[in-house]
């Protein structure tokens, strides 16, 4: 089995910074794509970030300038930075990971969600 645990959600506000985490865990064999999705209340789910294992980095619009993602793939785990945070930012932040298995098997996996609210 895989698992991505989360951290570092959490209330901040209009102009504050917050840093998420996610660490993948499990019968691993490699790891190609980590990243983070999020849901608004009444939205659909966007990408925010993703990053490649040879460390190439995609963004939202809406990120650019502001979040920086990185990853450690010793320790298999993904981050994102999140600075001039604005209210627009609140969601359920999901990390992702594709995975291939020890038995060669590939798929996606996804946290549980962790809750950033910005608001005075």
């Amino acid at each position: 089995q895989v698992q991505l645990v989360e951290s570092g959600g959490g209330l901040v506000q209009p102009g504050g910074s917050l840093r998420l985490s996610c660490a993948a865990s499990g019968s691993i064999f490699s790891i190609r794509t980590m990243g983070w999705y999020r849901r608004a209340p009444g939205k659909e789910r966007e990408l925010v970030a993703d990053i490649t294992n040879g460390g190439s980095t995609n963004y939202a619009d809406s990120a650019k300038g502001r979040f920086t993602i990185s990853r450690d793939n010793a320790k298999k785990a993904v981050y994102l930075q999140m600075n001039s945070l604005k209210p627009e930012d609140t969601a359920v932040y999901y990390c992702y990971a594709d995975v291939t298995r020890t038995d060669r098997y590939t798929r996606n996996y996804w946290g549980q969600g962790t809750q950033v609210t910005v608001s005075s």
